[in-house]
């Protein structure tokens, strides 16, 4: 009974996971095209000047930024806040399957999991 119980929760913890990646990837999807749609109605017209190079703006250099920009209602702000829906899905996935694997008490995979997080974190923060 109990190899079951295990057998039903490590398939109720691949669904979840599995889902948690489909929607997330949908939901991120969904930000950028209507972010990229809104911006082609106000912008879709204008001719770009490759000539002059000009960086990303300072409110698209960190996550509040992105936020406050899309909350805002800024187009560039929202795709940008799709993109960080995308980045972040596969993070999210990362730190589920940690807890997934705490509540298991599989200590192999609870450290592995912990190192591919913190590389995760650390190249966030260092980027």
């Amino acid at each position: 009974m109990s190899q079951n119980r295990r057998n039903l929760s490590e398939r109720q913890v691949e669904l979840l996971v599995g889902n948690l990646l489909r929607y997330g990837v949908l939901l991120a999807s969904s930000v950028v095209l209507f972010g990229g749609v809104l911006y082609l109605i106000y912008h879709g017209k204008e001719t770009p000047n490759y000539q002059i190079f000009r960086g990303e703006p300072p409110a698209f250099r960190s996550p509040e930024g992105v936020a406050t920009s899309a909350l805002s209602g800024r187009r560039r702000g929202i795709i940008q806040l799709g993109l960080l829906l995308l980045i972040a899905t596969p993070v999210a996935r990362v730190a589920f399957s940690l807890l997934a694997f705490i509540r298991q008490r599989d200590i192999t995979y609870i450290i592995l999991t912990l190192i591919v997080l913190t590389g995760l974190i650390i190249s966030f923060i260092g980027g």
